[in-house]
């Protein structure tokens, strides 16, 4: 289904995006970054904020680290300090990174068994399923805060794959 490479090329992506992102985010002053953009998480800032709440819920139950703590509802409010919440997704990118780095094919296989908050039980689905999820639910809420930040007048960067620097 997934191999070890290419959760290696996802989280090399992953950091290459998100940087793009927060750089384009990084041009508005904090006002614009938390207006009410009519996205599902509101603002520029909510819908990161949501996104690194995310990566952080799905790598505690990839790499067995601690969750981040609140809900899906109070994940947009998690991280209100702009420096401290680029401090957390680098030092995030870093530990997807690594974690992809050091995973082998018998990683990827097997059930992943959780309490999911937003079903409101316990669910058990197919390890390689749960990756792919984490992987697109940021490809998803990167593309609503390029959309947020091009009508803000932010400039993100390219987004196409295949233009990834080899240095990522």
């Amino acid at each position: 289904m997934i191999t070890p490479g290419w959760c290696h090329t996802m989280a090399r992506y992953n950091a290459w995006q998100n940087e793009n992102i927060v750089s384009a985010a990084d041009t508005l002053d904090d006002s614009a970054r938390r207006a009410d953009r009519g996205a599902f998480f509101g603002s520029i800032a909510g819908t990161l904020s949501h996104l690194l709440w995310g990566d952080l819920t799905w790598m505690s139950r990839l790499d067995g680290g601690a969750p981040p703590g609140g809900g899906i509802k109070d994940s947009p409010a998690l991280f209100p300090d702009w420096q401290p919440y680029l401090e957390r997704r680098r030092a995030t990118d870093r530990r997807i990174l690594d974690w992809a780095a050091r995973l082998e094919e018998h990683d990827l296989e097997g059930d992943l068994r959780w309490f999911s908050g937003a079903l409101g039980r316990e669910v058990t689905r197919p390890r390689a399923i749960c990756v792919m999820q984490m992987f697109n639910h940021q490809t998803h809420h990167r593309g609503q805060v390029h959309a947020m930040l091009t009508a803000a007048g932010a400039r993100p960067g390219d987004t196409d794959i295949f233009i990834m620097p080899e240095s990522i």
